[in-house]
């Protein structure tokens, strides 16, 4: 049964000599997440848990508990673990959550009841945070300015051979478990669940060792691991087939991690026959760069100490105040030109109005984008032009508000550079799609709700 608060505890204030001392900021957070509206967004994700988890079943964590724990953990950057350490050992934290002097859940608990937060939840749990900040007349809306970065994805540096490596592995063990569950009941011979994990790890260790002027070689040793994962696909396929008809019921875990896998480790096979046998260049949409990770987008953006990135491409919108207002994870590596008026249309409906003025990269300047602004009614376009400019344009760049403008921008990278510090958005911990997308929203919603506590504080 889900239950929304422990009932309040004043035991620390009647231990003698016993003082509390919470930061003026954690003091105006504790208050911000006291909103009626923000608890009742997370209630209504943890009730889903189950089809009668708000009738029936055990006393659950409570949800003001869960939330204010998911607080922590993205306001310091930490783990599970050391999230229920912190909470568990701090009298402070303890108060904070509202956990009392009961029992802090453990770090298993605390990820499966995050896991139910959905990403357009954390959206709209941004828009309250920003609507609060409005309400209490800490940013108006009046300075835009956006901007671009990457959050990888928690994998390694990919090549074809680790990726097929990692398909036999994978396959193989789930081979392993499969002959178990069987028995007796298939006629599959022995060599059908044979697990081929040692011949693909010990080719890959001599790709790896091969410089690439000996490229025969490495054709050589490439061919050995295809046809190695080539023979645990076609396993798998027999398998699988028997699985369907024999045990589809006790081996549904089985089945689904198969069903899963082995489309993934095909990709692979056609993406490595063709990248290092034809010599074809594999369009980076068409190509898998993990088979735990496979969202994972391949980026280039030019920068000089990451010539490639592996994650989603994040685009944020930031106002006055520190206040990230929107944020989007992108599909693929989009222009950044084509966010610069789904980004003014968003503001437009946050704030009712729009913003006075606008201001973003040279990579998203062109003369669509500059009428776009002006007919939205925004005073201050500041979009530098790259490339050769004209008299005309040289003077209009030269302007003593297009440089005052120039110069707020910057403070974005600054914002970016903050929250990938401080608060892990550097690299995504969370598995898959839905998860990259909790990871950048419950970021973006700590640097809110430090920024909001800062302006409360004061």
């Amino acid at each position: 049964m889900l239950m929304d608060k422990h009932e309040a505890d004043n035991i620390l204030k009647r231990i003698p000599g016993l003082t509390i001392k919470m930061s003026p900021e954690l003091i105006a957070i504790d208050q911000v997440l006291d909103d009626d509206e923000l608890f009742r967004m997370i209630r209504d994700d943890l009730a889903q848990r189950y089809p009668k988890t708000l009738a029936v079943g055990r006393k659950s964590t409570p949800v003001e508990v869960v939330l204010r724990m998911l607080a922590i953990k993205h306001l310091y950057d930490l783990s599970y673990e050391q999230t229920v350490l912190q909470v568990a050992d701090s009298l402070v934290l303890r108060q904070f959550c509202r956990v009392y002097f009961q029992a802090v859940p453990d770090q298993s608990t605390l990820c499966r009841w995050a896991n139910l937060v959905q990403p357009q939840t954390l959206q709209a749990f941004n828009r309250r945070i920003m609507n609060l900040a409005i309400d209490n007349k800490l940013t108006r809306g009046h300075k835009l300015r956006m901007d671009g970065t990457v959050v990888e994805t928690t994998i390694q540096h990919p090549t074809d051979s680790r990726l097929l490596a990692d398909s036999v592995r994978v396959l193989g063990r789930t081979l392993t478990r499969a002959k178990t569950l069987l028995g007796s009941k298939t006629e599959l011979s022995k060599e059908t669940f044979r697990n081929r994990q040692r011949s693909a790890k010990r080719a890959t260790r001599q790709i790896a060792g091969l410089s690439h002027r000996s490229r025969e070689q490495m054709k050589s040793q490439y061919r050995r691991l295809v046809k190695t994962t080539q023979a645990t696909v076609r396993q798998v396929e027999r398998v699988l087939a028997e699985l369907q008809n024999q045990v589809a019921d006790e081996g549904h875990g089985l089945i689904d991690t198969l069903q899963t896998f082995l489309p993934r480790a095909q990709q692979v096979l056609d993406q490595t026959v063709r990248r290092v046998f034809s010599g074809e260049k594999v369009p980076p949409a068409e190509k898998l760069v993990s088979i735990f990770e496979p969202h994972t987008d391949i980026i280039r953006r030019g920068k000089p100490n990451k010539d490639t990135e592996f994650g989603h491409k994040v685009w944020l919108g930031e106002v006055e105040g520190g206040f990230i207002a929107q944020y989007e994870v992108l599909d693929g590596n989009p222009a950044d030109d084509s966010q610069w008026q789904p980004t003014l249309d968003k503001h437009m409906q946050l704030f009712g109005r729009p913003p006075k003025q606008a201001s973003a990269d040279r990579g998203v300047h062109s003369a669509d984008n500059e009428a776009f602004a002006a007919e939205l009614g925004v005073k201050r376009i500041i979009l530098p032009k790259p490339g050769r400019k004209s008299e005309a344009r040289r003077q209009y760049e030269r302007q003593r508000w297009f440089w005052r403008g120039r110069r707020f921008h910057a403070g974005v990278e600054g914002r970016i550079s903050v929250i990938k510090r401080k608060h892990g958005l550097d690299r995504c911990r969370n598995r898959g799609q839905d998860g990259f997308e909790r990871w950048v929203g419950w970021g973006v919603i700590a640097n809110n709700l430090t920024a909001l506590g800062r302006g409360l504080s004061l």
